[in-house]
């Protein structure tokens, strides 16, 4: 498979994914849980399925965010909510908001769900950890909710292969965070609130990134756009290889397209993960 197809079925996955930070369903069922304020519930949620894992791991894992942010939800999240039970509500309250956005996703779903289970198993996961753990989680019995695991299970093997190439370009989170704004992925305020930068913090990176010639005014250079290209670039190779189990890749991403498209009311645009709206 090559990295054309694995960014467009990057766009049709993520916003399935997504509705587990941006849906009140999900909200709710992790303050049901137990879980306090939205960012636990990130935290909490998003990393239930390592384990009671310390905010080290968290930090290193989720990469970009600001350690204090992370630092305030973990590990108090355990205390409050168990992972086993946390990945248990946070699968059917997905499905949920899967079948109020789309009505439709059940019929997807028992088509697309198993497919994209022989994706995430012929997935390599060396060097991702968030994938790896989302891959051992066992497979729902509802359709709509296997579908929801899958697309979760993909967007972390994604996510783990572009922060090895993040790390491995030198850049710390924040500075990942500043170059993803200066191309005009997601404004600069944007990331900088909801990942948890100072202002100050945020200018420094800036400052750096201007001494070596990565930003000028403001903005990306060509030699920093010519960073991020690559990367990118990269991360969608990397993301690629596992969808050669399919017969018919293009059948399955036309199969998501709508139920994407139809999440474009869930989700802010632009928005903090940096996928674009679905066509």
């Amino acid at each position: 498979m090559d990295a054309t197809f694995a960014r467009e079925i990057w766009k049709v996955i993520e916003p399935l994914h997504a509705v587990t930070y941006f849906a009140e369903e999900c909200r709710t069922a992790n303050r049901e849980a137990g879980l306090k304020g939205f960012w636990m519930g990130y935290f909490g949620s998003r990393a239930a399925p390592l384990g009671p894992v310390s905010a080290g791991t968290v930090e290193a894992t989720f990469f970009g965010f600001h350690p204090a942010r992370v630092r305030r939800a973990v590990p108090d999240a355990w205390a409050f909510a168990s992972p086993d039970s946390i990945v248990r509500l946070r699968g059917a309250a997905a499905a949920r908001a899967l079948r109020r956005a789309f009505p439709g996703i059940g019929n997807v779903a028992v088509t697309v769900a198993p497919l994209l289970h022989e994706v995430v198993t012929a997935a390599d996961g060396a060097g991702r950890p968030l994938f790896a753990a989302n891959r051992d989680l066992p497979v729902p019995e509802d359709p709509v909710e296997a579908l929801w695991q899958a697309t979760t299970a993909l967007r972390e093997h994604r996510g783990d292969g572009h922060v090895a190439l993040l790390t491995g370009e030198g850049l710390s989170g924040l500075e990942a965070n500043v170059l993803a704004s200066a191309v005009g992925v997601v404004p600069a305020e944007r990331l900088q609130e909801s990942r948890g930068w100072s202002p100050e913090e945020w200018a420094e990176a800036v400052d750096a990134f201007t001494r070596r010639g990565l930003m000028a005014d403001g903005r990306a250079t060509e030699k920093g756009r010519a960073l991020k290209a690559r990367i990118e670039q990269r991360t969608d190779e990397l993301a690629a290889s596992p969808y050669d189990v399919l017969d018919d890749p293009t059948a399955v991403y036309r199969s998501l397209f709508p139920a994407a498209k139809a999440l474009a009311d869930e989700i802010p645009y632009p928005n903090p993960i940096g996928v674009p709206r679905a066509g």
